[in-house]
């Protein structure tokens, strides 16, 4: 049996998106996994698997390229409302293991709801009570970052240049301390102006990437809680910007580009579940 995918991205960050309404698709680790590898698979940051769902248009499961299933990605958040767009006149309600978002397509872009941002230590999660804002904990030269989950965990470190941080380094230090129960993404951020943010992320099993749209949220929401920009922001990452908004109604919304590169088919029995 051959399965249809679709290759897609948001800002460079890549995925292979599988629709698994109609046929459901049996998806592991394993097969995750060998699907996400670059060299012998078709090659992803992440995994994306569509399946029915009874809250929301349709249920979107997440896997990093480790084969771990995550909570919230949104960059692919824009690409399945960008692929559903024309099917749900526009707006698609998303589930996702970190809750229901709402994407909508418009002149610039792809408008994701994300929810609301969580602040408590227990939220995050962190192993045990301290403040989030600030919090009293370091790794070398990163230190005191704010915690933030968005609908998946974060720590945030300000510093003055995001590109003299040896990420690749200290990123999988950060990600794997028992700290993190659930591990950790890794932000590092430079204001650039009033209201924009230069950012460099380590995701939580998947690395440096070129870009990462809860870490622009989450990095978004830390600069706005410490002051130091308004509820409008754009976070610049390497693969481009992101527009983000602090809305009145508490929810996070994030703007951005997504597209589709291209399309095949994949022999189910190459990658065994």
């Amino acid at each position: 049996m051959h399965i249809p995918f679709r290759k897609m991205h948001g800002l460079g960050n890549d995925f292979v998106v599988i629709d698994a309404r109609v046929r459901a698709l049996a998806m592991t680790a394993r097969r995750a996994a060998a699907l996400a590898d670059r060299k012998t698979g078709i090659g992803c940051d992440q995994l994306i698997v569509l399946e029915p769902s009874d809250s929301a248009d349709v249920r979107m499961r997440i896997f990093n390229p480790d084969g771990g299933e995550v909570e919230s990605c949104g960059n692919a958040s824009r690409a399945v409302g960008l692929l559903l767009a024309d099917e749900r006149g526009g707006e698609t309600r998303i589930e996702t293991l970190g809750g229901t978002i709402v994407a909508k397509a418009g002149t610039n872009g792809i408008s994701v709801a994300m929810g609301r941002p969580r602040f408590g230590w227990d939220e995050i999660p962190l192993a045990y009570a301290m403040d989030t804002l600030t919090m009293p904990v370091g790794w070398e030269d990163l230190v005191e970052p704010v915690a933030v989950n968005v609908g998946n965990p974060h720590v945030v470190f300000f510093v003055p240049d995001t590109h003299a941080v040896d990420l690749a380094r200290l990123g999988p230090l950060i990600e794997t301390d028992p700290l993190f129960p659930r591990r950790i993404n890794v932000n590092v951020a430079t204001l650039t102006g009033p209201d924009a943010i230069a950012l460099r992320v380590w995701e939580r099993g998947a690395g440096l990437t070129r870009a990462c749209g809860t870490g622009a949220c989450a990095t978004a929401i830390a600069a706005m809680r410490r002051r130091l920009t308004g509820r409008k922001v754009t976070v610049t990452l390497p693969g481009g910007p992101l527009a983000i908004e602090w809305d009145d109604t508490d929810e996070i919304v994030m703007t951005g580009p997504a597209a589709t590169s291209f399309e095949g088919t994949f022999a189910e029995d190459d990658y065994p579940a």
